[in-house]
């Protein structure tokens, strides 16, 4: 069954992530007992090294969004994420089909242009070079999906129903650290943090093909690598994120951590401006003020997908290109949640001031819960 050509048939009922071990995943009592890497300040962090995998702690991801441009009259959004969870069960067994690590993986393409959202999503245990996450450098496999790095340089090919990616993103500046040199808090507990840093502004060339049609496009993308062991706060409920490729060269990230009443727990930004100047802010001078929402008319959930967001001294709007953007990967990661192409705004004049994705989470659905996209693997 292993031996059958991934790209042809995808990976075999035996080597796809079952709905029970998924429960395992989800669940923290189900897991053995197993001690993780915590994540603390002072680590400072190493390319290429750094954006490898790091097998030991609990919870990583490789994830890409951007706009592409091709001969349409409206860019193309796209999105580009592979998980990797180290799940502490089985970690004694020598068998190969052990999982002691898991990946998963979502794809989306965004047509502003139909209002249409193409996505498709992966699951598999690691093994036998189906599907893996190296050290040292990025370089991650999931059946018949990839993202690897080629010098400077990344590539990624994937494909679902109706669409395929293959894409080369190079950086055009630095990597950007988030919070306090990488070491971004998520709470007020000690231990709610990842290790998180972007690279902003990568310039995008490649294929994107649609419904059998293949278009040649190029654009700009954002890519955050994030690494923990203790993610949320147990009040945590999901949270609101955007990264954002400002004009002229400069760039910004902002999140909140909700509550389970909807307030805010926690939030943050990073900016950098043109000229690589890099401003960190803390939740006192943070402040995301939801606005118009639209109901899923699949499962329910409302999402608020315009939004007022203060960052120090500066108000932006905040407002979607188009409103259906959810993605129900309850088969693979066991959530929804909403991720999107979005325009930025100077909230005073609404003079344009970038593009780049949102993401939401948290908001549930009709049978759903209240799953946390990301952060819902352990």
């Amino acid at each position: 069954m292993v031996g059958d050509c991934p790209r042809r048939r995808g990976l075999s009922p035996i080597w796809r992530v079952s709905p029970l071990l998924l429960l395992l995943l989800l669940f923290p009592f189900a897991r053995a007992e197993v001690v993780y890497p915590p994540v603390v300040p002072g680590l400072e962090l190493s390319f290429q090294r750094d954006e490898g995998a790091h097998p030991a702690y609990r919870i990583e991801w490789w994830y890409v969004t951007g706009w592409l441009d091709d001969d349409g009259p409206e860019p193309l959004g796209f999105q580009v994420t592979f998980f990797r969870v180290r799940p502490g069960i089985a970690e004694a067994n020598p068998s190969a089909f052990a999982p002691k690590q898991v990946l998963f993986g979502h794809a989306a393409v965004a047509e502003p242009r139909h209002g249409k959202l193409r996505h498709a999503e992966r699951s598999a245990r690691e093994g036998f070079d189906l599907a893996f996450a190296r050290e040292g450098r990025v370089d991650v496999r999931l059946d018949d999906w990839t993202i690897r790095q080629d010098g400077a340089v990344y590539r990624t090919d994937v494909a679902g129903d109706g669409f395929r990616m293959q894409l080369e993103l190079r950086p055009t500046q630095p990597p950007l650290l988030q919070g306090d040199r990488g070491f971004s808090r998520k709470g007020p507990g000690a231990l709610s943090a990842s290790y998180y840093y972007s690279q902003p502004h990568l310039a995008v060339s490649g294929l994107v093909t649609l419904e059998g049609r293949e278009r040649r496009v190029t654009g700009e993308a954002w890519l955050d690598h994030e690494w923990s062991s203790d993610f949320f706060e147990p009040d945590a409920s999901g949270w609101d994120w955007m990264g954002i490729n400002l004009d002229g060269g400069g760039a910004l990230m902002s999140f909140r951590m909700r509550d389970r009443k909807g307030g805010e727990l926690w939030s943050a930004a990073t900016l950098r401006d043109a000229n690589g100047v890099i401003r960190t802010f803390g939740r006192d001078e943070v402040q995301w003020t939801p606005g118009r929402t639209w109901r899923s008319p699949r499962t329910g959930a409302s999402y608020p997908v315009e939004w007022t967001v203060r960052v120090g001294p500066q108000t932006f709007a905040v407002a979607p290109v188009m409103d259906d953007a959810e993605l129900d990967s309850r088969s693979s990661t066991g959530t929804i949640y909403w991720e999107g192409p979005v325009r930025l705004r100077n909230s005073g004049d609404k003079a344009p001031v970038g593009r780049g994705y949102l993401e939401l989470t948290g908001y549930g659905g009709k049978g759903t819960g209240e799953g946390t996209g990301k952060g819902t693997v352990p």
